[in-house]
């Protein structure tokens, strides 16, 4: 019975790693502060953050693992994702599809259903341009590939602010706008990192077609161009100077680190840059809360 129990709990365990919840995690992060962002401070969006949460969550999960599914072939050429349940063997592809189709289905459903419908179908979208035209085509035809695949993994902000008010608009645009531009110079750390495993999976990442010193200046680049998209949402009246003091510091640290990877040799620092990426993101729309709410907690002190 033991024994029984251990294999279950080893397969659920396979099936929660094939959603990749680290980054979902940081993917609902970004979407539940875009839906607080979208409403009043005045009115808290129950609704919207627990049904928006939930399809998207479970859209994003289907994804990841139609990610898995694709690059198994991949994966196993690569230290860091060769022990990942489809290509180690633990997960049947089979299962997987089906799988990925039940959490997309349900999560979709969901949206569409308890939600709206502009949110379901911006999602599935975002679903298709990862899921498909990412991970089978762009990863493998051109070093740009995560520029352009960055649209689909920058939506779920927006995600959040249409689940609220049910419309497109300028403000959820603008976070589409950080998020597209903080993805390269995050996701081209790691490559730095990991360019000899993303040579040897023949996959044209830019440090394996253009070389690491012209990664390099790209991430330094596209630095610049994120703290130049980080001061739009204080220019256009979305948020205010608590905001806008701390963008620029995260920026500015984060292009510290961007100008120490360009003239050291060291791999380390380029992990500590994707590292640092991470944290930069969540405490920047941590940020964007705060800033929102601020004035409303002011008011009543």
């Amino acid at each position: 019975m033991a024994k029984a129990e251990l294999i279950k709990a080893a397969l659920w365990h396979d099936y929660w790693e094939l959603c990749k919840p680290k980054v979902v995690a940081l993917m609902l992060l970004t979407s539940a502060i875009g839906m607080l962002l979208a409403s009043p401070p005045n009115i808290f969006p129950w609704h919207a953050l627990c049904f928006g949460t939930i399809g998207i969550a479970m859209s994003a999960g289907s994804a990841a693992v139609i990610n898995h599914l694709v690059e198994r072939r991949i994966d196993i050429h690569m230290r860091r994702t060769q022990q990942r349940p489809i290509a180690s063997g633990r997960v049947g592809p089979i299962q997987a599809m089906w799988f990925s189709f039940i959490l997309g289905a349900v999560g979709l459903g969901i949206l569409t259903m308890m939600v709206n419908a502009l949110t379901a179908w911006l999602t599935l979208i975002s679903l298709v341009g990862y899921a498909l035209i990412y991970t089978m085509f762009l990863k493998r035809a051109t070093p740009q590939n995560i520029v352009i695949g960055g649209a689909a993994g920058a939506a779920p902000p927006l995600l959040g602010w249409t689940a609220v008010t049910g419309q497109l608009d300028p403000s959820g645009l603008l976070l589409v706008l950080i998020i597209f531009t903080w993805t390269p110079p995050h996701f081209w750390a790691l490559a730095i990192y990991r360019h000899e495993e993303y040579a040897k999976a023949n996959l044209p990442m830019l440090p394996v077609t253009h070389g690491i010193r012209f990664t390099k200046f790209c991430i330094l680049l596209y630095i610049v161009l994120l703290i130049a998209s980080t001061i739009l949402p204080y220019l256009t009246g979305m948020c205010g100077v608590t905001y806008l003091i701390l963008a620029l510091g995260l920026g500015f640290h984060f292009l510290y680190y961007g100008i120490k990877l360009y003239r050291h040799d060291d791999p380390k620092i380029a992990l500590h840059t994707f590292a640092y990426s991470i944290i930069y993101l969540m405490v920047l729309f941590i940020g964007l809360l705060i800033d929102h709410y601020l004035p409303y907690f002011m008011h009543f002190s």
